[in-house]
């Protein structure tokens, strides 16, 4: 880049002329910038971790703050060291975060529970009882299927409820005075009717009804946010909120904020998956395979959650709670044995060295098991989970067999649902994009997901900006010059030329991983002992 373009850039960002997309991550709150070509030109990350407390996963709402300021410091930070000047005028502003859970408050703006996340596997009985209601899947992570449980528990707090929403949607909200939320996000709350591009009005009406004569003195509707879809404008930085995004007092007032949004729809954004018969996996600490659909699926299938993308399109959704957490755990501990033999090897190469082992590996990972259920696996039906390493006399107990089961074992629970909409509902998938933590050894990544997807996987160059990448370009779709043009069409011209050559799926790989995948199923029955009787 030579000195006058520098130099155009520093003025477009100093005139106001640039966008910012912030996400809330299960471990990592990122800010980015993007300009007139929609690439990224500064960031900043805060990190973070959800705790336990009382059973429940959680994260403390003074965190929240805490962590949407630190990142947007570090962000303000970069654009000063990169271009500059001072961040203190934007074009449009986006907030996403972790999809789902429930945070419910009062008349009078009181949270009433502490934060219930994703990652709470407590609602089986509600999420049974929804699903047969509706004859529509609803997930235990829903936000509607935490309520249900809520009534179900005799929980005091529900009938003082007046407002529930998620993370990113609590965070818009204060930063704009909105209750507001965009399709794809309200979409994880209560199922939306495509038609109408609302809630369904008919469920909403099922879920009074079944509360009726309890005392509550609210509607379902009436306590879930106004949904918009992608291109709406969804509120405007309030004085009290660019105080609160920005404690520096630099930030002015006044900006056009785009629909709140969840991981899984800035994840399709990013990985331009937003078209049908296109599809995404985001593998972090979680993992969740989409894939835009056709049509509605023929039956209903408890396995698969049924969201939209930002713009309303129907998605079929295989999420796994569990990914990488167990995993970090072992590499964590490797680090220490280095560490402790008096090598200071930094995190970077520690990974890239111990994941490339995995590509030495048996295909089927020499007969060895793991399972890293960190926390509870809705997939197969747990409530709470114990990560396990298991082998027999005869396994080929190896370095390369003992990375490739960590990485094998992330991803089986979220082909467990993958499974689903291939085989039994034929669902037509040409290729998947891959973004995430799981990409960042990029080779390895992308051939140990085709061996498990059985699809071409590719990762484009963006890929590590991942979610605020994909919530500044909404923000960047809802101020875009041309009104007419649709989400899809926006999306695919921003992506021209970034989109690197598929990793085709091996065959020793796919039969390796199938082989591992077998394995991996009997073994549960050793994951629910370990449930009952290591404590």
């Amino acid at each position: 880049m030579n000195s006058e373009e520098k130099k155009s850039i520093s003025e477009s960002i100093a005139n106001g002329e640039a966008c910012v997309g912030i996400e809330l991550g299960s471990t990592r709150i990122k800010a980015v910038l993007i300009g007139d070509d929609k690439m990224p030109l500064a960031s900043g990350s805060y990190g973070w971790e959800n705790s336990q407390i009382d059973g429940i996963w959680t994260y403390a709402l003074d965190e929240v703050w805490t962590g949407v300021q630190g990142s947007y410091a570090a962000l303000a930070e970069d654009v000063q060291k990169k271009w500059g000047v001072s961040l203190t005028k934007l074009k449009a502003l986006g907030f996403s975060g972790m999809m789902h859970g429930y945070l419910a408050f009062d008349k009078d703006d009181n949270l009433l529970v502490p934060f219930r996340t994703w990652r709470n596997n407590f609602t089986g009985q509600a999420s049974k009882e929804l699903t047969e209601l509706f004859n529509y899947p609803i997930p235990q992570r829903w936000s509607i299927a935490h309520l249900h449980q809520a009534v179900l528990n005799g929980e005091d707090h529900v009938k003082d409820i007046s407002f529930i929403t998620t993370l990113a949607g609590y965070v818009h909200w204060k930063l704009t005075g909105a209750k507001t939320m965009g399709i794809g996000e309200a979409s994880g709350m209560f199922p939306i009717d495509l038609k109408t591009k609302d809630f369904n009005l008919t469920m909403c009406g099922q879920f009074d009804e079944l509360h009726k004569g309890k005392g509550f003195s609210w509607k379902t509707k009436e306590i879930l946010p106004e949904v918009l879809v992608a291109g709406k404008t969804a509120g405007f930085l309030s004085a009290e909120g660019a105080a609160l995004l920005d404690p520096r007092g630099k930030l002015v007032p006044g900006v056009s904020v785009c629909p709140p949004e969840g991981d899984a729809g800035t994840g399709m954004v990013a990985t331009n998956s937003v078209a049908v018969r296109t599809g995404n996996v985001s593998a972090g600490t979680s993992v969740f395979a989409m894939v835009v659909l056709e049509k509605e699926l023929d039956k209903v299938h408890p396995e698969i959650d049924l969201v939209t993308t930002p713009d309303g399109n129907l998605v079929g959704m295989a999420h796994s709670n569990n990914c990488s957490s167990d995993y970090d755990a072992w590499m964590g501990l490797l680090g220490e044995a280095v560490k402790a033999l008096g090598f200071d090897v930094s995190t970077p190469r520690l990974y890239d060295t111990l994941l490339e082992q995995s590509l030495k590996a048996d295909p089927d990972c020499g007969g060895i098991l793991s399972i890293g259920y960190v926390s509870g696996e809705h997939m197969t039906g747990f409530s709470e989970g114990r990560p396990l390493f298991v082998r027999s006399p005869e396994s080929r107990f190896n370095l390369p067999n003992f990375m490739r089961s960590h990485l094998f074992t992330a991803l089986c629970a979220m082909r467990t649902g993958l499974d689903v909409l291939t085989v039994e509902e034929g669902v037509a998938v040409d290729e998947i994009r891959g973004h995430g933590g799981f990409f960042k050894a990029a080779e390895v990544g992308q051939k140990i997901m085709a061996a498990a997807t059985g699809t071409p996987i590719s990762i484009l160059e963006t890929a590590g900006e991942g979610g605020a990448w994909g919530i500044a370009l909404l923000s960047s779709y809802m101020v875009r010059d041309d009104s007419a043009q649709d989400f899809p069409a926006f999306i695919a011209e921003v992506f021209k030329g970034s989109i690197g050559d598929a990793v085709q799926p091996d065959k020793a790989d796919v039969e390796g991983f199938n082989t591992f995948f077998k394995r991996y199923h009997k073994g549960l029955a050793i994951e629910r002992s370990a449930i009952e009787n290591l404590i």
